[in-house]
């Protein structure tokens, strides 16, 4: 793989670090909150909330590129 897919894959990584850090950082007793309600939240369901995730993002890169 060329260089350039490794340095566009780090720049994706880092900018999901930003995303994930906003919540916490602007609203951090919120998402406490919402941390402790998802972890009363069985795994079936936190199982397809992330399989439903990782599609949607995988469509929307191939309708993107």
């Amino acid at each position: 793989m060329s260089s350039v897919f490794w340095r566009e894959l780090l720049i994706g990584f880092c900018l999901m670090l930003v995303l994930e850090g906003l919540m916490p950082f602007l609203y951090p007793q919120r998402w406490r909150r919402m941390v402790q309600q998802l972890s009363q939240i069985d795994d079936r369901a936190l199982r397809f909330f992330g399989l439903a995730s990782m599609l949607t993002g995988v469509a929307l890169l191939y309708w993107i590129n």
